[in-house]
């Protein structure tokens, strides 16, 4: 099944999830706590999830292991149970998933930097990711998502880390901030240089999320789409985060804006498209609707 998602894409626009984190803190997990605990202590909620975004279109969904690797888990203290919690997360997915649905194991960047701005050279990070790879791959999943990655060196690392564990296709989205020069990376990578670099490197499918609301990820999609004859990810945010005063996290933008975008972002050239943070299933079946009625 592994190579059947890029089988798909060649088909239609395919539709991946929105939110974890999201519907993570609406079911109760505090701001701060380690996501991928809930893999193994409260693992019917996790499912939940994932089969929530299954029931109103989605093609894919990405595992909740986001913040997976030894490094990032390191923070929390449960680096010893990398494989274990990365594994739960693929598994958990899996038996959320229809057939002929799939499973992306989620990766995201670790946190810290490369050397000379960090403590970590490539080779450690090359390592912390082939072994969270290798841990979603034994879980059941189909493909592997490096996402959100803000530092091209790092997520080229992923890349070798992960092609080196797994023979499933590895997808990478980056995360750009539009600046007047263009959309570049918090670490001043280019989106030609990003796209180029990661195709050369092997990904099988590039793109960008997060960050942007779905307005501005129509305009990146056009950048992007000159780039590269990849398939195209795009997963935008709903708008900007906002503290309430009760401390609770809402977006600046609303599922009927956020969706009005969406046409264009396909339009524009995107093969694979979902949402980001703030978004969850309501936004995922207004999207999965217009999908329909093209």
């Amino acid at each position: 099944m592994s190579m059947g998602i890029l089988e798909l894409v060649r088909q239609r626009t395919v539709l991946l999830d929105g939110a974890m984190g999201t519907e993570l803190m609406a079911r109760g997990l505090p701001q701060g706590s380690c996501p991928e605990i809930w893999n193994v202590e409260r693992p019917a909620a996790v499912e939940d999830i994932h089969r929530n975004y299954f029931d109103v279109g989605s093609d894919v969904v990405s595992t909740n292991s986001f913040g997976g690797s030894r490094i990032k888990l390191a923070a929390h203290g449960l680096e010893a149970r990398t494989r274990e919690l990365n594994a739960a997360a693929a598994r958990l997915a899996r038996a959320a998933a229809p057939a002929g649905k799939f499973v992306a194991g989620s990766i995201g960047p670790t946190g810290k930097f490369l050397k000379p701005q960090g403590e970590f050279s490539e080779e450690e990070f090359e390592a912390a990711y082939a072994e969270q790879a290798g841990a979603l791959s034994e879980g059941g999943a189909d493909v592997l998502l490096i996402e959100t990655q803000y530092d091209l060196r790092e997520a080229l690392c992923a890349l070798r880390g992960a092609r080196r564990a797994s023979g499933l296709p590895v997808f990478v989205t980056m995360t750009f901030n539009p600046v007047p020069r263009g959309y570049f990376t918090l670490m001043g990578d280019s989106v030609a240089r990003s796209l180029h670099e990661l195709e050369k490197e092997g990904a099988l499918a590039v793109g960008a999320n997060c960050t942007l609301n779905s307005e501005q990820m129509a305009g990146l999609v056009k950048v992007m789409r000159k780039e590269t004859d990849l398939p195209l990810i795009a997963q935008a945010n709903a708008g900007q985060p906002v503290v309430e005063a009760d401390g609770k996290v809402t977006y600046s933008q609303g599922l009927e804006e956020y969706v009005r975008f969406v046409p264009d972002i396909v339009r524009s050239g995107a093969d694979l498209v979902g949402g980001c943070c703030g978004t969850n299933p309501a936004f995922i079946k207004a999207m999965a609707e217009f999908l329909v009625r093209r």
